[in-house]
């Protein structure tokens, strides 16, 4: 006899069925595992047998064949030891034969026939759901599966032999509920930052739209301190938003007991990382920092010390949103539509421009460091914003500054405006002005004649790039919506040719 389990293999975050196929026949004694199993599948011949002598079920003098198809697709993972488990046990008539027909399964199993926590829960179930399938999973787990439908039969159990009383009909396992992360209580606010008046405008207009931001100082000047205080005026995950966030974090095994959080991501990876830690890979494919920050932000402090192969990756998806991992024998694609923030030194010793100031190596030091920058890379980033020292007077006598809140009210308004007006232009109502197309910016950020004639001469002087002339006038278009206005006017366009022309002055390479 067969029996069969439903389960599935995680590609990026699509995750694809593979059915268990169980059968206990004459042979020699031991569990065989076939289909492209990696060594953690191949291992849960030992823990399966484990949770099932501790369960109470000793196993057959056969051989038993576990076969995971299709067998030409890798199998990679702990979550099919919970499968392998409930197969061999409706093989053997633990638990009825008919019982698992309507669900698919993932889980690991610890040694003592427990359940134990494992990752893509989540995809997991919303694939599940989309076959008309229950789900069955590990308790731990539960909270993170009942997101994908709230009708959804999900049986989160603590231990095989839970799940074996719950289908014979002597425990029922309550259907777990959906829960979400409490937002931290002590956020940053914008309103501890002495001075720094530009590079909080900045930071409001990048808010707004969506623009990625650099930020040029000396040490101590606040760069770090501004950008950690973005995530507090950025508006919460829309429900859509959250799914998609959550489901990479799922993938990662980032979901702590299976909450949700509606908190924009905020990564900040040390500069020693790796492009295989950006963008994602390693042996299984795992998403990087770029695709956990999907939503969110991503911040690269020390920009120049980060290894130029490191720094380069990310210009694919910068432009497109996704992060496309290539192998030989697979091709996996995260979702990886993130707002990049960095912060650099204007030279290696910090001091480079700076009043009564000098650097020992004189004006090489500034330029070697700025050149490990690609042009390239450059040239993707909207806003770049100069952050002086912070003056005696500032911290002495500081003026009154905005509150998080005041300036998250404002971003709010402005990407209301976005999500109406892309709305009607049958775009998906989470589209800010960073991710509008070329093809429709000249439409949506339509300057006046004014304004025109500005962007005309600025771009004929300084020799703007295609892409920059389209960064500008995406810029230009949140600086109308903050102000609330339904036109791109020359004020608009004229500050964000100033951030453009910040960043011209740095001798990058290209």
């Amino acid at each position: 006899m067969v029996s069969r389990i439903k389960t599935v293999a995680f590609q990026g975050v699509d995750a694809v069925p593979v059915d268990v196929q169980v059968m206990v026949a004459p042979g020699k004694v031991g569990i065989q595992i076939v289909g492209l199993p990696d060594k953690a599948v191949a291992e849960s011949r030992e823990r399966v047998q484990a949770a099932l002598h501790a369960s109470g079920l000793s196993m057959p003098p056969k051989k038993v064949t576990v076969n995971l198809a299709p067998a030409d697709l890798p199998k990679e993972g702990s979550h099919y030891d919970l499968p392998i488990a409930l197969g061999l046990m409706a093989a053997l008539g633990a638990i009825p034969s008919d019982a698992l027909t309507g669900y698919l399964v993932l889980g690991e199993l610890s040694l003592d026939g427990m359940t134990t926590a494992v990752a893509g829960v989540l995809p997991a179930a919303i694939g599940a759901n989309a076959l008309g399938l229950g789900l069955i999973c590990p308790a731990e787990c539960g909270a993170e599966a009942a997101w994908a439908s709230g009708d959804m039969d999900i049986v989160a159990a603590r231990s095989l032999i839970q799940i074996a009383n719950h289908f014979r009909g002597t425990q029922l396992i309550a259907r777990p509920e959906p829960s979400i992360r409490a937002a931290p209580a002590n956020l940053p606010d914008l309103a501890e930052i002495k001075g720094q008046t530009v590079a909080k405008r900045a930071l409001e207009i990048a808010a707004a739209g969506g623009h990625n931001l650099l930020m040029v100082g000396p040490p101590g000047s606040g760069k770090s301190m501004l950008a950690q205080r973005l995530p507090s005026v950025l508006p919460a995950l829309a429900p859509r938003e959250l799914l998609e966030v959550s489901m990479v974090a799922s993938i990662a095994g980032e979901l702590s007991g299976g909450k949700l959080s509606d908190r924009r991501p905020f990564r900040a990876p040390h500069h020693s990382a790796s492009m295989a830690a950006m963008v994602g890979g390693g042996l299984r494919a795992r998403p990087g920092e770029v695709s956990l920050a999907h939503r969110g932000v991503l911040f690269l402090d020390e920009l120049p010390e980060f290894s130029p192969v490191a720094l380069d990756s990310l210009r694919q998806p910068l432009e497109s949103g996704e992060s496309v991992i290539a192998r030989a024998n697979h091709r996996v694609t995260y979702p990886a539509k993130f707002q990049l923030v960095a912060a650099m030194n204007p030279c290696r010793c910090g001091m480079a421009g700076e009043p009564g100031r000098s650097c020992a190596r004189g004006p090489r030091c500034a330029a070697d460091y700025q050149a490990r920058i690609s042009g390239p890379l450059l040239d993707r980033i909207d806003l770049r914003v100069d952050v002086p020292a912070v003056t005696a007077a500032d911290m002495i006598r500081p003026q009154p500054a905005e509150t998080s809140e005041t300036v998250a009210a404002r971003v709010a308004a402005a990407r209301a405006l976005q999500a109406e007006r892309y709305r009607g232009l049958g775009l998906p109502a989470e589209t800010l002005n960073a991710h509008c197309a070329a093809a429709l910016v000249e439409t949506v950020a339509e300057p006046d004649a004014e304004g025109l004639k500005l962007l005309r001469d600025a771009a004929e002087q300084m020799k703007f790039s295609a892409r920059a002339y389209h960064r500008i006038l995406k810029v230009a278009r949140t600086l109308a919506d903050l102000d609330g206005d339904e036109a791109v006017r020359r004020i608009h366009l004229a500050e964000a040719i100033s951030y453009r022309m910040a960043g011209e002055r740095l001798p990058v390479a290209a």
